[in-house]
């Protein structure tokens, strides 16, 4: 797909930082498409690229070839015009549905924007909006769209989006490892070291640690404290914790740790364990079973993943219908194949 007319002024721009309005005003634009008469121009596009790149945190260097800046593009650019598009057409239902923002709805979100940027005059305000190369007339205009948008969401497709028990139910029966807790354990290790560059195996060393580490578990086994041994005893870091490990998930374990510990009850501790660098014992101190959470307790965490999964389909069906009513001619065959690439994306919902 070729961008090449878009690669350089996007990267431009993205340097600059946005070129200025009023330098933008002496440039005749070019149109890319005309959605319901309402057009997007070349530079709407390209302002959208440079945001896309910097939200997936893409260093755009300014030395990079054509190729390198088409393969970011290529990337970012079909869901970008699929999103836009919708927005004009969402932006484009709300306002017959006569949705706007009232002076009384702005000025709540600015003292909103900021209380939570902590921004104490309309100097600094006024320093904010120029790092971001916006008017206040602009920051409105952005935020009534964000509004609409939402207003439609809300309205035209979340109000009409039901969970009843039946659904909640049939999720939760085909969804049950979702709720499903996992098996978890909690141990305490005394580990003996075994001198030696890891390597080989000194048999001299390899006896006197073993030696060493069966008259620990025999101790242990006669009665003292385990914690005690450990803490005095081994050459764990654990040791600062009398040697307490976990809770670990039993599935994160190995197979053959997995059978030793099964066969345990909590109190045991397991026969010398060879490492690569030495023994190890291993104290059973607890042990939870998998168990299931019942439907009544999951009920609400059921009803947001069934609500989003009917959100995403609904919605989507709710653009289609949008898209098909109304009349998107467009200006630039190259674009155009960027957004039909798009539409066969999977993509989050527009928020």
């Amino acid at each position: 797909m070729n961008y090449r007319h878009f690669t350089r002024p996007a990267v431009a721009l993205a340097l600059a930082v946005m070129a200025s309005t009023a330098v933008r005003g002496e440039i005749i634009e070019q149109i890319i498409v005309k959605v319901n008469g309402e057009i997007m121009t070349k530079t709407d596009l390209e302002n959208r690229q440079i945001a896309a790149l910097r939200q997936t945190g893409q260093q755009i260097d300014p030395k990079a070839d054509d190729a390198q800046l088409k393969r970011l593009l290529d990337q970012v650019t079909p869901q970008l015009l699929v999103n836009a598009i919708d927005e004009i057409l969402m932006v484009q239902r709300g306002r017959e549905l006569g949705y706007r923002m009232v002076d009384e709805q702005f000025t709540s979100v600015l003292d909103s924007i900021k209380k939570d940027n902590k921004i104490e005059s309309d100097e600094q305000f006024q320093a904010a909006l120029k790092a971001e190369n916006m008017t206040l007339s602009d920051l409105r205009k952005s935020l009534e769209r964000q509004m609409i948008i939402s207003r439609v969401q809300q309205n035209e497709v979340m109000s009409k989006i039901a969970v009843n028990d039946e659904d909640a139910r049939a999720y939760y029966e085909s969804h049950k490892s979702e709720f499903t807790s996992t098996r978890t354990i909690t141990l305490r290790e005394i580990f003996v070291n075994v001198p030696g560059d890891g390597q080989s195996v000194n048999v001299g060393r390899d006896e006197e640690a073993r030696e060493r580490v069966n008259s620990i578990r025999q101790r242990a086994l006669n009665g003292e404290s385990y914690e005690k041994l450990a803490a005095e005893l081994s050459d764990a870091p654990s040791k600062a914790n009398s040697g307490l490990i976990g809770p670990l998930s039993v599935s994160d374990l190995s197979p053959e740790l997995q059978k030793v510990l099964d066969a345990m009850k909590p109190g045991d501790i397991t026969a010398p364990l060879r490492g690569a660098r030495g023994y190890q014992l291993l104290k059973l101190e607890s042990a939870t079973s998998a168990e299931i959470k019942p439907f009544e307790e999951a009920r609400e965490e059921i009803s947001n993943k069934v609500f989003t999964e009917k959100r995403l389909v609904e919605f989507e069906k709710y653009l289609t219908k949008l898209r098909a009513q109304s009349i998107i001619e467009w200006k630039n065959a190259d674009v155009k194949k960027a957004y039909d690439l798009g539409l066969t994306q999977p993509r989050a919902p527009q928020s």
